[in-house]
């Protein structure tokens, strides 16, 4: 299926990974098998009357699918958090996914501080966390305020309206209304599609405000198809018609789609990588000098020197970078320069075995 929008960033063989979190029946396992067009996740089985008040929990689940869009193969990795939101105290849930993010954080953190890289290393860092909101047509809830304010400042949140054909398309447009209008008032940082109007070309910022207007993305999902005109279409039938999940008007699938996939995959991993990561990455380099500093008894007027200690952590490590590089440059040039001895000694053997003519043959 073509996906519109800008292109951008564009490469051979990227990884990506989506974290999908949502309460159960908000339509996130429906949405991801659409998403990929393939029964990536299972739906969850409908609990028997003797267990249905017991509390499971939240699980992660990551699954890997491999996805080709325009030419370009994505690794997209698909994070699954089943058991969110349906427990009555959900602190648990939130620690799960937070303690989740920031462990790959420090994944990639251990492997840029060693001298030899893993050459197998995989980053599995979360580029994108879509929260599905239910369509209740009110506002947002207390869980839904406290999470998405919570993971900002360690992933890029993408509010998300699941099972949006709940909604009449007027009580949409005011669900989504009053939706900004909280994000707005609790001032919860999520990814809104930025642009810099002195910056970006015209092309992009109108892209991107078209983006913006259309949050919290409405969304419909099938995993069905149904014939119309004789062509084959991903849609959901009802008593009073057919929501169509690639038609615009319907549905904003199709353009959130080709922004997480497309135009902007770039730009959630640029800034999952220079923004969130070096943000956490630093708050941790200066926990740890705190910490150094408090088990010396440093004096606080030393404390000024923490910026710099911070800055010759990271010089060391392009220093240990370099220094790589040159051992690997000098093994590769010993290798060459004995196998060049070796070949001269075997020339001098084969001249000594067929003897070389002197000036007397002549």
């Amino acid at each position: 299926m073509p996906i519109t929008g800008r292109r951008r960033n564009k490469v051979k063989g990227v990884q990506f990974t989506i974290m999908v979190v949502g309460a159960s029946g908000t339509g996130r396992t429906t949405f991801v098998n659409t998403l990929c067009e393939a029964d990536v996740l299972s739906h969850k089985i409908c609990d028997s009357p003797e267990s249905a008040h017991l509390e499971e929990g939240i699980r992660i689940k990551p699954a890997n699918v491999e996805l080709e869009e325009d030419g370009i193969r994505i690794a997209l990795t698909i994070v699954d958090t089943p058991g969110f939101g349906d427990n009555i105290d959900n602190e648990h849930a939130f620690q799960e996914i937070m303690t989740y993010l920031e462990r790959q954080y420090d994944d990639i953190l251990a492997e840029q501080s060693r001298i030899k890289r893993n050459p197998r290393f995989r980053d599995n860092r979360v580029h994108a966390l879509l929260y599905f909101i239910p369509p209740t047509g009110h506002a947002l809830r207390e869980m839904d305020i406290e999470l998405m304010r919570r993971l900002s400042p360690r992933v890029n949140v993408i509010p998300v309206i699941g099972k949006a054909d709940s909604l009449t398309p007027k009580e949409l447009k005011a669900f989504k209304k009053r939706i900004m209008e909280d994000i707005d008032h609790y001032e919860i940082p999520i990814y809104n599609f930025p642009y810099d109007v002195e910056e970006d070309d015209e092309e992009t910022i109108q892209d991107n405000m078209e983006l913006r207007a259309l949050l919290p993305f409405s969304i419909v999902g099938s995993e069905e198809e149904i014939e119309i005109d004789g062509e084959p279409v991903r849609a959901r039938i009802y008593p009073w018609g057919i929501v169509e999940v690639d038609n615009p008007h319907h549905s904003d699938f199709v353009r959130l789609r080709g922004a997480i996939l497309g135009s902007h995959l770039g730009d959630l991993k640029t800034l999952t990588e220079d923004v969130l990561y070096e943000t956490y990455r630093t708050e941790k380099l200066s926990r740890s000098v705190h910490s150094d500093m408090r088990e010396s008894q440093i004096l606080p007027e030393e404390l000024a020197s923490q910026s710099v200690r911070l800055k010759e952590e990271q010089l060391r490590r392009e220093e240990e970078k370099l220094r790589e590089i040159e051992l690997k440059m000098q093994r590769e040039i010993n290798e060459k320069r004995q196998q060049l001895m070796a070949k001269e000694a075997a020339l001098r053997q084969m001249e000594t075995r067929i003897g070389i003519p002197g000036d007397s043959s002549f």
